[in-house]
C-alpha cells in the first residue's frame, strides 16, 4: 500500500500512520497526513482480496475474490476507538519507552505490562493485573501505554475509567433519570477495561455496590480487567479485638475506611475475585514519586505548573 510506504519515511508519525494528542481531558488520535490519501481503495474504504478455501475434498482448493475493508479503513476505526477509550489527555502519548524504572519492582511492572500488551490475543484473552504502589510511580502511565498499544496496534476495544469519576458520573445520571446499570452496562461489555484508583472513596454502600456489580459482571463474562491502586496488596492484618475478644461491626467499618490495604478497602468478595482475575504487581513504599522528584530537582526552585494545570495521574 502506497500510504504505508510513504509512512515509513514520514518524519511526523515515524511510520505509525497516526498521531496522538490531548483534547480536553481525554486523549485522541488522528490519521497522519502521510496516510490520508489511499490509492489502493481510492477512498472507498474497501478492496478486493483473493482467498483460497476448500469446500470439497474432491474438487480441492478454489480461489475467489471477496470485498474486504481496506487497511486505511481499519486504521481509521482504530483511531476512532482510541478516542472512545477515554485515556487521560495528559497521557495521550504515553508509551513503554517513556517509562523509566527507578528500581527492580518498577522494571518488573513495566515488563509485565508490556508483555500483556504485546501478547494479547482476542481469541484467548489473558488474565489482567493489579498494579499497586505509591502515588507518582507511573501506574497510570503503564495503563495508558497498554491501552494505546491494544487499541491502535491491535484493534482491541478498550476503556479507561477512574473509579471516583465513575461514581460521580453515576450520581449525575441519577439526577437525569438514569440507572446505575445503564452506565455500568457498556463498561461491562468492553473487551479490556482499565480501572484506576481502585479502593479510592468513602467506602459507602453505593460505592461498594457499584464496584461489586461492575467487577461481578466482568468476572462472570470472563472479560479482562486491569487495575491500578494506591493501596497495598499485603495480606490483611488481623483485627484488633477488645479485652473480651469481641470486635464490634462499627470498629470493623472504621478499620476498613481508614485502612491502607486494598483488601480492606474493597471487601472480601471483590478481593477474592481480583485474586482470580489478575496478576498482582506491587511497587514498594519507597518507590520515588516522579512528579515530586521532578519538582524538587527544578533548578529554578519555583513550583512548575503542569501543562494541563492538573497533576498527572499516578
Amino acid at each position: 500500500m502506497q500510504a504505508a510506504e510513504s509512512a515509513r519515511a514520514c518524519p511526523t508519525c515515524g511510520g505509525r500512520m497516526y498521531l496522538r494528542r490531548r483534547q480536553g481531558d481525554h486523549a485522541v488520535a488522528e490519521v497522519c497526513e502521510c496516510a490520508r490519501d489511499c490509492r489502493r481503495c481510492g477512498g472507498s474504504g474497501f478492496v478486493y482480496e483473493t482467498r483460497q478455501e476448500t469446500f470439497s475434498v474432491r474438487v480441492g482448493a478454489k480461489s475467489y475474490d471477496v470485498l474486504a475493508p481496506c487497511p486505511c479503513k481499519v486504521l481509521a476505526r482504530r483511531v476512532e476507538r482510541f478516542g472512545e477509550a477515554a485515556i487521560p489527555g495528559v497521557l495521550a502519548n504515553a508509551d513503554f519507552d517513556g517509562y523509566t524504572p527507578s528500581n527492580e519492582a518498577q522494571d518488573r511492572a513495566k515488563t509485565a505490562a508490556k508483555q500483556f500488551a504485546f501478547s494479547y490475543r482476542k481469541d484467548n484473552p489473558p488474565k489482567g493485573f493489579v498494579l499497586a504502589g505509591p502515588c507518582g510511580t507511573g501506574k497510570t502511565h503503564l495503563l495508558a501505554a497498554v491501552l494505546s498499544q491494544l487499541v491502535l496496534e491491535g484493534g482491541v476495544q478498550a476503556k479507561y475509567v477512574e473509579i471516583s469519576l465513575l461514581y460521580a458520573t453515576i450520581r449525575r445520571g441519577f439526577q437525569e433519570g438514569k440507572s446505575g446499570g445503564e452506565i455500568i452496562g457498556p463498561l461491562s461489555e468492553v473487551e479490556v477495561l482499565a480501572i484506576d484508583e481502585l479502593g479510592k472513596g468513602r467506602g459507602s454502600p453505593f460505592e461498594m455496590e457499584t464496584l461489586d456489580e461492575l467487577i461481578a459482571r466482568r468476572y462472570n463474562a470472563g472479560r479482562t480487567t486491569l487495575f491500578a491502586s494506591n493501596y497495598s496488596l499485603e495480606p490483611a492484618r488481623k483485627a484488633v479485638k477488645t479485652a473480651g475478644g469481641y470486635t464490634r461491626s462499627e470498629d470493623l467499618k472504621g478499620q476498613a475506611k481508614d485502612s491502607d490495604l486494598l483488601r480492606d478497602r474493597v471487601g472480601e468478595r471483590i478481593y477474592s475475585r481480583l485474586c482470580e482475575m489478575s496478576e498482582f504487581i506491587e511497587l514498594p513504599g519507597n518507590t520515588p514519586d516522579h512528579r515530586r522528584t521532578r519538582q524538587e530537582m527544578d533548578p529554578r526552585g519555583a513550583p512548575r505548573a503542569h501543562a494541563s494545570g492538573r497533576r498527572p495521574p499516578g
